[in-house]
């Protein structure tokens, strides 16, 4: 809706790209359907960008729900006062045209008896068309009710209107009208009554001119025009139920109930098979809320078919082209499915330590997502990135983008996409506190500040020059559909872009000078010193401005010659405040409407305003003269083709007309470099470093390794860290994909192997039915076998058991904790998987953190991670390798001792109430090892999200350049970080297995004076995003810390050697050795830890020659017995 709006404050910040709500992370998926009269949204998922103004409805649309509204206001004169009904014409008022131009003609007409109507709804019916329909209305917002309403049709491009009567003698208030998208002469309006009831159609099939009333058992919410089937419509009720008809809106038959509102979809022509299809997200009876989809002619709980398994998120379903998207949350943690052409849901993978807490989809234009992430250190910004064509793989294009929160929690993100000419994007970049606008050619491979002019709108020097000055621009829309953003380009007038902004070194708020580039950015014009609402007729011919100001106007400014020159016309005799401005669909026509009210309390005014008159004849080739697109440096290869395109000459007026085309021709270029951007897992080097905009590994990316999906028999390519700018079209010249030969997928060992219950769940009831899932993450799964121990004494062998994906169905009869186990194993190895199972109640997951190495009788520390932490609250169940009976602890810390060398499996559950998480790790105990502290440049804390999963990484990263620099194997070096800040690690040292033929010996001393030498000489380090350089160093510590780790029974033979031969030497020394500090662990340093740990209780110690070793904390050692009763109660 328009508004009638009060005098306008200063106008706060409102960004281009919008998403809305605080928990979704997509964007209303029907809003571009709600808002039919907006001109080509800024963005796909957008609302209505800076260019929103209103055109024509999107498929299935309706005439545009954001109604224009007026508010009291005090008129600055005598206003027209409201008549008793009926048209009433003014004068006709033809301003003085432009020399040379001919002659412009304005009619204004005055909607009788509608002044108390606060709100209008105007719609251009189509295009080739000359009907226009406005319904004006009161709405009573404390009510929330229409109370009144009046539905006046032209047939004469807006010269004269018509009130129309639907029901003779009866009063009917109408709520909003629909566009059928296929055949625009088809119409439905929304009518209800004061008490709620009788709610009914008027159906249409002549653009208007009759209706029929057709009564309907519910209350609309909205209408879905199917986008290819004229007769189809969906209707939601306010009862949240889906209902569908065929014969437009004749007979109606319910779907589905408990429907989530803006979230159902038509099928998409070329996608989905059947055009019949509906999809939707819906809330089961237990409350948890999932993705459907049925046929509208059979649409029964037992005929739906659910393309995922598991729950989604509410509000999160969005269906946008190639695309569907949803967000599942599980465990505390999010994550984010994308479906491409409807293939299988996998996950959208972005970097590993993006961690977002927010995802925006922005574009799917060209077989490619775009979208913005609010990363675990942002706050008021977003990073953009970029997807391969399935949306799967995204890889960074653009950092800190400004973003804000609106009202009723709207997200806005600064970009833009420039209609018109493809690749080419506006973005609003914070660095530093300060705004500056950035474009791209090439969809975001590279980015540049927009070029200030040289001298103002009067002629005069800027003195604004690179690199300290250039131009910014506000990427803001309008609230009112019917008026543009700070920002106007069209995909009819490509090139042609108005906007509003400054010159300096930053985006200054609340100045909006206007300026104009007619060649796509590369250079601009100032026009007006304020801001101006554009409006472009006859593909970009006639560019008409009017002031966005609160003070009434009669003027409006208008060029013909892409804003070098501008005239003025008169398009009333008394100065209206302006509410909306509107033109035919397409934008390919002469004729506007503008429309406004004189005083709060005045009728409605239509002021026609046609520019037909100031041209004589249509264009021919002779009046056009040709451009070419080039980016910021002049280079002509944009999206891997040469761009020419026409325009009309300065000096001729003519009409270009309906079947006029911008583009003149394109030639293909040779590929270059800046056709590649980095692929997924790679970063591009800063332009400070040597080989500036290559692209590296991020620290967590082995390009190297197979893919995941790598079966044997199959070939694959390792990337090196390029891929093609997607719908680049450059042919041969330079290829960075190019790599190696094709390798031969190897047999890989099973990896990452999980078991887990199908609901996130590890407690259950007795007697209920359990559903094991198996999962793999890695390893072949075609030769490998799987070993099923239910704990129960169910035991039993699968094979392709995580190929299928089918669930082991069981159900445990007696309450207890069963020890479920799978050993996956082909002839490449093995991995197995626990899960420790309590039939009492419900499970979800945790995090356990303990060092991987550690020395026989030495403390080791067992930490569970839990967020939130519940203190007081939370048992702690520990498993100290294959035994059933469990420590509990009210603490998440606890410590132990093994006394025996080998790998021992450490398991931790954590229950609060119903919830229980688990997790699980294996521990090797040594006899011998040495221990070096390590620390890292201070840069790497500022990109330490302090995270177990990072810390894990980063060690494995140290370990790898290590074992390359000094030739030490890889297997022998476990690097551990530790929490919290400043990060610091430590780096354990291992023997190698012993030979079959030798004894085992002591460490190298070469081992550790090669490492000592590689971390003294800086030769350890490694990049993080933005081309952060983390050197790694040696720890000032206390020297015992590289001491041999050895276990006492070698102290003990020592001494015994030395009173053999020295009785009262080897009492000296035995006392000095016991003085000495221990060896420097992983458990002695936790007291560092930040407060994701707590700090372990005081401990008592006692023997245990078991291999879970010795405990000690706030331990209850219960039998299962008294566990069972302890947890009930």
């Amino acid at each position: 809706m328009a508004p009638r709006g009060p005098p306008r404050a200063p106008k706060a910040r409102s960004p281009a790209g919008r998403a809305r709500g605080p928990r979704s992370p997509l964007l209303p998926p029907l809003l571009p359907l709600l808002l039919p009269l907006l001109l080509p949204l800024l963005l796909p998922l957008a609302a209505c960008g800076p260019a929103g103004r209103c055109a024509e409805p999107e498929p299935g649309g309706r005439g545009p729900r954001a109604w224009l509204t007026r508010s009291p206001r005090s008129p600055p004169g005598a206003g027209a006062g409201a008549g008793a009904g009926g048209p009433s014409w003014g004068p006709a008022q033809d301003g003085a045209p432009a020399a040379g131009r001919g002659s412009l003609t304005s009619t204004s007409f005055v909607l009788k008896g509608d002044a108390t109507h606060n709100q209008a709804m105007v719609h251009w019916t189509g295009e080739n068309s000359s009907v226009i329909l406005i319904l004006t209305k009161y709405y009573h917002a404390d009510m929330g009710k229409v109370l009144e309403s009046s539905l006046w049709r032209s047939s004469d491009f807006g010269t004269s209107y018509s009130k129309l009567t639907l029901q003779p003698g009866f009063t009917t208030i109408i709520d909003s009208f629909y566009i059928c998208p296929t055949n625009k002469r088809k119409i439905i309006l929304v009518s209800s009554s004061l008490g709620d009831r009788d709610d009914s159609l008027f159906l249409s099939t002549d653009e208007g001119t009759t209706f029929q009333k057709q009564l309907i058992p519910f209350s609309v919410e909205t209408l879905i025009f199917h986008p290819r089937q004229e007769d189809k419509v969906l209707a939601y009720s306010k009862e949240s139920k889906l209902y569908v008809s065929s014969d437009l809106g004749k007979r109606w038959t319910l779907l589905q109930e408990r429907v989530t509102k803006d979230h159902v979809f038509w099928a998409v022509s070329g996608v989905d098979a059947d055009l019949d299809l509906v999809h939707m997200e819906v809330q089961d009876l237990g409350g948890g809320f999932r993705y459907v989809t049925c046929q509208i002619h059979n649409c029964s709980d037992q005929a739906l078919t659910a393309p995922f398994a598991g729950p989604i998120d509410h509000s999160s379903l969005t269906m946008q082209d190639d695309y569907i998207f949803f967000k599942a949350t599980s465990a505390n943690q999010t994550k984010y499915y994308v479906s491409y052409r409807r293939n299988e849901f996998v996950l959208m993978k972005l970097p590993k330590y993006a961690l977002p807490k927010d995802l925006l989809i922005i574009s799917t234009d060209e077989s490619q997502v775009f979208v913005a992430v609010q990363e675990w250190y942002q706050t008021d910004t977003y990073n953009l990135y970029q997807s391969d064509p399935r949306g799967v793989r995204y890889a960074l294009v653009l950092e800190d983008v400004r973003s804000s929160r609106q009202a009723e929690e709207d997200v806005v993100i600064d970009i833009l996409e420039v209609r018109g000419v493809k690749g080419v994007f506006l973005a609003n970049q914070k660095v530093d506190g300060k705004v500056v606008t950035l474009i791209t050619y090439n969809k975001g491979r590279d980015w540049g500040r927009l070029r200030p002019p040289s001298v103002d709108m009067n002629g005069k020097p800027t003195n604004c020059k690179p690199p300290d000055c250039h131009l910014h621009l506000h990427l803001r829309w309008a609230d009112n559909p019917y008026v543009s953003g700070t920002v106007h380009t069209k995909d009819t007038a490509p090139g042609l872009i108005m906007g509003a902004g400054n010159l300096g070194s930053q985006l200054v708020e609340y100045k909006e000078e206007m300026y104009i580039t007619s060649d796509c950015g590369h250079t601009w014009r100032q026009v007006f010193e304020e801001e101006h609402h554009i409006l472009y007729l006859d593909h970009g011919g006639v560019i008409v401005a009017i002031k966005d100001t609160s003070i009434p106007l009669k003027i409006l400014k208008f060029s013909v010659d892409e804003g070098l020159s501008w005239s003025t016309h008169n398009f009333t005799s008394t100065s209206v405040f302006v509410d909306g401005l509107l033109s035919e669909p397409g934008e390919e026509t002469l004729v506007m409407t503008i429309f406004g009210h004189i005083s709060f309390r005045s009728d409605w005014e239509l002021v026609k305003v046609d520019f037909r008159p100031s041209f004589t004849r249509l264009c021919s080739e002779e009046d056009y003269s040709s451009w070419d697109l080039t980016n910021l440096q002049g280079d002509r290869c944009l999206m891997g083709q040469q761009r020419s395109f026409r325009k009309r000459k300065p000096t001729s007026s003519c009409v270009k007309g309906r079947s006029f085309t911008s583009a003149l021709e394109s030639r293909v270029c040779e590929c270059r470099d800046s056709d590649f951007l980095c692929d997924y897992g790679f970063e591009r080097s800063p332009s400070s470093e040597s080989d500036a905009n290559k692209c590296f590994a991020n620290f967590w990316f082995n390009p190297l390794s197979p893919p995941d999906d790598c079966v044997l028999g199959q070939t694959y390519a390792n990337s090196l860290g390029y891929r093609k700018v997607v719908s680049n079209v450059c042919k041969g010249g330079v290829d960075l994909r190019q790599g190696p030969a094709q390798l031969q997928c190897p047999l890989m060992p099973p990896r990452g192997l999980q078991v887990r219950v199908l609901g996130e769940a590890v407690a259950v009831r007795p007697g209920e039915d359990v559903l094991f899932v198996v999962r793999q993450e890695q390893g072949d799964v075609l030769t490998t076998k799987y070993q099923v121990d239910l704990g129960d004494g169910f035991k039993a062998m699968y094979v392709n058991l995580t190929l299928t994906g089918a669930p082991i169905r069981h159900r445990y009869e007696k309450p207890g904790i069963y020890r479920v186990s799978v050993r996956a194993e082909n002839t490449a190895g093995h991995d197995e998987a626990v899960l420790f199972v309590q039939v009492n109640s419900p499970l979800q997951a945790l995090y356990l953190e303990v060092a991987p190495v550690i020395g026989i009788n030495q403390e080791l520390n067992l930490t569970a991670v839990l967020l939130p932490l519940n203190p007081n609250l939370t048992v702690f169940y520990w498993w100290i390798g294959h035994s059933l009976q469990p420590l509990l602890s009210l603490d998440n810390s606890v410590t132990t001792r093994f006394v025996n060398t080998g790998d021992v499996r450490v398991t931790v559950q954590a229950a609060c109430g119903n919830s229980v998480l688990q997790d699980s790790k294996i521990v090797r105990v040594l006899d011998q090892f040495q221990v070096v502290p390590l620390r890292f440049s201070k840069e790497l804390d500022a990109h330490n999200p302090n995270t177990p999963e990072w810390r894990e990484d980063i060690g494995l990263v140290v370990s790898r350049l290590l074992s390359k620099e000094t030739s030490v194997p890889e297997e022998l070096l476990v690097t551990v970080v530790k929490p919290g800040l400043p990060t610091v690690a430590n780096l354990h040292v291992l023997l190698p297995p012993p030979q079959p033929t030798r004894k085992r010996s002591l460490p190298s001393d070469k081992s550790l004076s090669a490492i000592q030498q590689v971390l003294t000489a800086q030769k350890i380090s490694f990049l993080l995003r933005g081309g952060v350089r983390v050197l790694v160093a040696v720890r000032d510590a206390d020297t015992d810390s590289q001491r041999l780790g050895r276990s006492s029974s070698y102290w003990v033979v020592a001494v015994l050697f030395v009173v053999g031969l020295f009785v009262v030497a080897a009492f000296i020394l035995y006392k000095f050795k016991r003085k000495r500090p221990g060896r420097t662990v992983y458990a002695q340093m936790h007291n560092e830890k930040e407060q994701e740990m707590t700090s372990p209780v005081s401990h008592s110690q006692g023997v245990q020659s078991a291999t879970q070793g010795n405990h000690s904390g706030v331990v209850l050692s219960i039998n299962s017995r008294e566990m069972h009763s302890y947890l009930v109660s």
